[in-house]
């Protein structure tokens, strides 16, 4: 496992620019295709299906990219168009299109805890994520207690066991193999007797047995309802951005099974496929809520639909 201290970022460098530069495969494949594809050319039908094709190469999406070209036809067709003109104008679309779905995690400390249950595919960077979560969660004073759900994989434990020990954290865990459902029950309640404002729980993710991926996490929520009938108060899914289109799959089967109420992007800054967060905004409507772009404990952060959209173009 890799050890998020030992990679912190230049804090001169900032959040935004650690954006842009995570966002640098992707936006290098638009800035170039836009590049090559509007030099001395009118915006013709020719120039738009190029367009079409090149922003779905780029993850947007077939739905998307249909959208995108078809706005800028309204205005510049048959016109002569720079790259700039193309680049701002597909940004300030994007940027719309982002804006519904860029929502910050709202926790409500009516709620003691807030519970949180965190899904997604092994290797999807659930562990990492609540790690990162949970210190900033702690440098804002809340309690919190982690819980080791995905009992089946004991590397999963002993990762959230290091970033319990980094953040001093409490975690609850069990045996190889335990009950997830049960774990998760005690540990709440527990958690109640505390009045710990958050609840955060790891979960398995072995998307290739769904059957049994389902059952367990059914079993979950249906268990933690009976202590709380409005809980969990959070669902996030955290997704892989490296997977691109394979992403609306996963979503979709998150959905299925555990009624998803969240986003959260990781690994950003290691693909060319960082438009797939547009076309899930665009097909699913799910809140994003966080976008991670490096290993470092700070390179966690909420969502912002304009920031995203021009370093997605290569416009900041």
């Amino acid at each position: 496992m890799s050890d998020p201290s030992s990679s912190e970022p230049d804090k001169k460098v900032g959040w935004l620019g650690r954006l842009t530069a995570g966002l640098r495969k992707s936006s290098a494949k638009l800035v170039d295709g836009i590049g090559d594809l509007v030099t001395k050319r009118k915006l013709d039908d020719d120039a738009l299906a190029d367009l079409e094709d090149l922003l779905i190469t780029a993850d947007l999406g077939a739905a998307t990219a249909a959208r995108l070209t078809g706005n800028l036809a309204k205005t510049r067709f048959g016109k002569d168009v720079t790259e700039d003109e193309v680049r701002t104008a597909f940004a300030e679309d994007i940027a719309q299109t982002l804006a519904p779905v860029a929502a910050p995690l709202s926790i409500d400390s009516s709620k003691k805890p807030f519970v949180i249950l965190v899904v997604g595919v092994n290797g999807a960077g659930k562990t990492t994520t609540i790690g990162k979560l949970t210190k900033q969660f702690r440098d804002e004073g809340r309690a919190v207690t982690l819980v080791a759900g995905d009992t089946f994989r004991a590397a999963a434990v002993e990762q959230l066991q290091v970033w319990g020990q980094r953040t001093n954290t409490p975690v609850v865990a069990r045996e190889t193999g335990a009950d997830a459902a049960g774990l998760a029950f005690d540990a709440l309640n527990d958690a109640e007797k505390r009045a710990d404002d958050i609840l955060m729980i790891d979960t398995a993710g072995r998307l290739q047995n769904k059957d049994n991926l389902m059952a367990e996490l059914a079993k979950i929520v249906r268990v933690i309802k009976k202590k709380d009938d409005t809980a969990p108060h959070a669902v996030l899914l955290v997704l892989d951005a490296t997977v691109g289109q394979n992403a609306h799959s996963q979503v979709e089967a998150f959905q299925d099974i555990a009624g998803v109420t969240g986003l959260v992007l990781t690994k950003v800054d290691g693909t060319a496929k960082g438009g797939v967060v547009v076309a899930l905004a665009e097909r699913f409507g799910l809140p994003v809520h966080y976008l991670g772009v490096g290993e470092g404990v700070d390179d966690l952060r909420p969502f912002t639909a304009e920031d995203f959209a021009k370093g997605l173009l290569g416009l900041s």
